[in-house]
């Protein structure tokens, strides 16, 4: 998978995470679904020690009533493409 299908698909996951957002209370429940399908997405994404960080963030992120608003996918896109000076696969 490119980088940017990698971008593509950070910038549907963070859409999908604002989703609570849209029917307050009603909202918070679909976290329970996406906060652990998000983690587990985030290490399908990035490999290694740094997906396994970034999903235990993600996941928490999601869980926390209030914390959705951070695009987790997308940042983490920025850091393994933009920042890190480990080799891309």
């Amino acid at each position: 998978m490119n980088k940017y299908t990698k971008l593509a698909l950070g910038i549907l996951f963070d859409a999908l995470g604002y989703v609570s957002f849209l029917i307050p209370g009603i909202g918070e429940f679909s976290d329970i679904v996406w906060a652990p399908l998000s983690g587990w997405l985030m290490t399908k994404l990035y490999k290694g020690k740094a997906g396994k960080i970034a999903g235990v963030i993600s996941f928490i992120e999601e869980a926390l009533p209030g914390f959705d608003i951070i695009p987790t996918f997308t940042l983490m896109w920025i850091y393994t493409y933009v920042f890190s000076k480990e080799e891309k696969l």
